[in-house]
C-alpha cells in the first residue's frame, strides 16, 4: 500500500484493512463450522454458527461507519478511494457469505428436527463443494491482504468447479428422490444447502474481482474470463 503524507491517512486504511482481514477470518470459521455441522449433522455447531452471525452484522456495521469517517475525513482520490469503496463491497460480500453459512446452519437444524438423523442421504458428498468454497474464500481474504491480482485471477477461473460440484450434486439428488420418494423433503433442504454453499464461493469471486479493481483500476464484473486476463497483464 502506498505511503501519504499524512501518517494518520496511512494509519487509517491499514486499520481498516486489518478490520475487513478480521472479518474475512471470522466468515471463514462461520463457513467451515458450518460444513461440519451438515456433515456431522451437529445441532450444537449448527447453533453457534447461528449465534455467531451477530458479530458478523455487527462487524459489518462498524466497518461502514469507519469508512464513511474516512472519506469525510481525507477526501481520498484516485487508488485511495478505489480502494475505500472496494473495501464497502467486499465487507458486504463476506457478510452475505456468513449470511449463507448461517443458511447451512439454519438447514441442519431444520434437517435435524423434520427427518432426525437421515444418514442415508448424500450430505457428505457437498464435502468437494463445500471445500471449494472455503478454500475461495480463504484464498480471496489473501490476494485482499496482499493485493494480489494473479491470485485474484485463479479465484475466478477455480469458481467454475463448485458450479460443476452443484450441477452434479443435483442431478445425484434428483435420482434419489426418483428411487425413494420418501427422501424428497430431506433432499429439497440438502439442495438449499448446495445453493448456499455455490453462493459463498460466489461471493469469493465477487472479494476477487474488487481486488483487481483496486490494484487495475478495472471494474471486471460480468466481464468475460479472457478480457479479465488482458485487463490483469
Amino acid at each position: 500500500m502506498e505511503k501519504h503524507i499524512s501518517s494518520q491517512f496511512d494509519a487509517d486504511l491499514t486499520n481498516v484493512s486489518s478490520r475487513v482481514l478480521e472479518l474475512g477470518g471470522l466468515v471463514e470459521s462461520q463457513t467451515r463450522h458450518a460444513v461440519y455441522s451438515l456433515a456431522q449433522l451437529n445441532l450444537e455447531v449448527a447453533e453457534q454458527v447461528i449465534a455467531t452471525e451477530k458479530e458478523v452484522n455487527k462487524m459489518e456495521v462498524e466497518i461502514d461507519a469507519e469508512l464513511a469517517t474516512i472519506i469525510a475525513r481525507r477526501q481520498p482520490t484516485a487508488i485511495d478511494l478505489r480502494l475505500l469503496m472496494a473495501i464497502s463491497k467486499i465487507t458486504g460480500n463476506l457478510e452475505r457469505a456468513g449470511d449463507e453459512a448461517e443458511r447451512i446452519a439454519r438447514m441442519v437444524k431444520q434437517i435435524l428436527n423434520n427427518h432426525g438423523n437421515p444418514r442415508n442421504l448424500p450430505s457428505s458428498e457437498l464435502r468437494i463443494a463445500s471445500d471449494l468454497a472455503s478454500n475461495l474464500l480463504r484464498k480471496s481474504l489473501d490476494a485482499f491482504a496482499r493485493l494480489d491480482v494473479n491470485t485474484a485471477l485463479t479465484i475466478l477461473k477455480e469458481d467454475d468447479l463448485i458450479d460443476a460440484e452443484f450441477n452434479g450434486f443435483v442431478r445425484k439428488l434428483v435420482t434419489y428422490m426418483m428411487e425413494d420418494p420418501r427422501t424428497i423433503s430431506a433432499s429439497l433442504d440438502l439442495l438449499f444447502v448446495a445453493k448456499a454453499i455455490e453462493r459463498i464461493g460466489d461471493h469469493a469471486k465477487n472479494i476477487a474481482e474488487f481486488v483487481i479493481y483496486v490494484v487495475k483500476g478495472a471494474d471486471v464484473r460480468h466481464t468475460a474470463l479472457t478480457e479479465i486476463e488482458k485487463a490483469v497483464q
